[in-house]
């Protein structure tokens, strides 16, 4: 090994060991966040929603939209969100209409009862980020150099899917 890649070789394996660890506690936190929100729905009685769908509700908010718009969003994948919103539509937490311009396309809002959803999971994520500030795990300028780390990567990523193939 020639002494230039030794050199190099130290702060690039310190770098990809931290990327993995970065890679593994987003994927933690992910499952995570889907775990509180389960745990929020037990204790709250409502027992017919998944917490993917919970959050499915949360991220439509007050908007009406098609799936197509939340897979480009990068929200979701197309078969999970297709699956997910027709079992909303079934329970009752969501107003399905074809759309009058493009009969394939279907746009979906909350109804009332998505609507509650919604505010249990707004309640609940209002809840975390007080205490997050109150207990001092995070305060403004924390959470702000943790998403705009998060973008970037989120950026580079897209540039690689979009540039790369």
């Amino acid at each position: 090994m020639s002494m230039e890649l030794q050199v190099a070789a130290p702060g690039t394996k310190g770098f990809m060991t931290g990327y993995l660890e970065a890679l593994a506690l987003v994927e933690r936190l992910h499952r995570l966040l889907l775990d509180v929100i389960k745990d929020e729905f037990e204790r709250v009685g409502v027992l017919e929603i998944n917490a993917v769908q919970a959050l499915l509700l949360f991220n439509i908010g007050d908007h009406e939209v098609t799936a197509g718009e939340l897979t480009s969003r990068g929200y979701y994948q197309g078969s999970n969100v297709s699956y997910n919103l027709k079992k909303l539509v079934e329970m009752g937490y969501m107003h399905h209409q074809r759309c009058e311009i493009d009969r394939r396309s279907v746009r979906v809002r909350l109804t009332q009862r998505g609507r509650e959803i919604r505010d249990i999971v707004s309640d609940l994520f209002a809840r975390h980020a007080e205490g997050l500030q109150n207990r001092g795990v995070i305060g403004a300028d924390g959470i702000e150099e943790i998403s705009g780390s998060l973008r970037r990567v989120e950026r580079y990523w897209t540039d690689q899917i979009r540039y790369i193939y």
